[in-house]
């Protein structure tokens, strides 16, 4: 195999390997993901306008902002999660953890529209509170989203990309007691997991530290 990555000096002296995505990294996986990790997972609860339930995993997902909070995942391809939210406008993000990771894994699938992944998962399907998406209950917290736009993605040169970025407002918010700790979301223990690189790459939390911004 060619490689397509070219070597420079680094600032420190070592060795940089330096790649265009547009020519091809000439590795045997794209290190693109491992690179951009961890991620939270996309874990989104959708409903169809007819009530058919769907629950769906997404490698990209992220917080955008905080006053409104505001959370954002990017479909790569028109799925079932993308056109329930069109029909609705709502969802639910859904705290994947490591005592649920088989459970996510398993909604992962590829599976007909009519069926629904909270049966497929043996999860829980519990009434939103300000939305008509249910969460899954075993997931020790949820946010319940009202869409405020999606996005067709376009690259550089204006051409329309096989990927389509949501963004929603969070307008209710599920905490399990158990992990509130002095008030506190208690993380650590909640054991959050995450995409970390390549195909079947995940990660859970370590240690955890404090750093106090500088005032200014």
């Amino acid at each position: 195999m060619s490689s397509k990555l070219g070597v420079e000096l680094g600032d420190f002296g070592s060795a940089v390997e330096f790649y265009d995505p547009a020519a091809g990294h000439g590795l045997p996986h794209d290190p693109f993901k491992a690179i951009v990790a961890p991620r939270l997972i996309g874990w989104v609860s959708t409903s169809s306008s007819s009530g058919q339930l769907n629950l769906a995993p997404y490698s990209f997902f992220g917080a955008f902002a905080a006053f409104p909070p505001m959370i954002g995942f990017c479909s790569e391809g028109r799925k079932d999660s993308l056109r329930n939210i069109e029909e609705t406008r709502e969802f639910v993000w859904n705290l994947a953890t490591r005592p649920l990771a088989e459970q996510m894994n398993r909604t992962s699938a590829t599976v007909a529209p009519d069926v629904d992944e909270f049966q497929l998962a043996g999860v829980t399907p519990i009434a939103g509170r300000n939305v008509s998406v249910p969460r899954v209950g075993e997931s020790p917290a949820a946010l319940e989203c009202k869409l405020l736009q999606i996005t067709h993605l376009h690259d550089l040169h204006g051409h329309p990309t096989d990927n389509w970025l949501v963004v929603g407002q969070v307008v209710g918010v599920h905490i399990q007691r158990a992990y509130l700790k002095d008030g506190l979301f208690d993380t650590y223990a909640a054991q959050p997991i995450m995409r970390a690189g390549y195909r079947g790459d995940y990660a859970q939390i370590g240690e955890i530290f404090e750093m106090i911004r500088p005032a200014s």
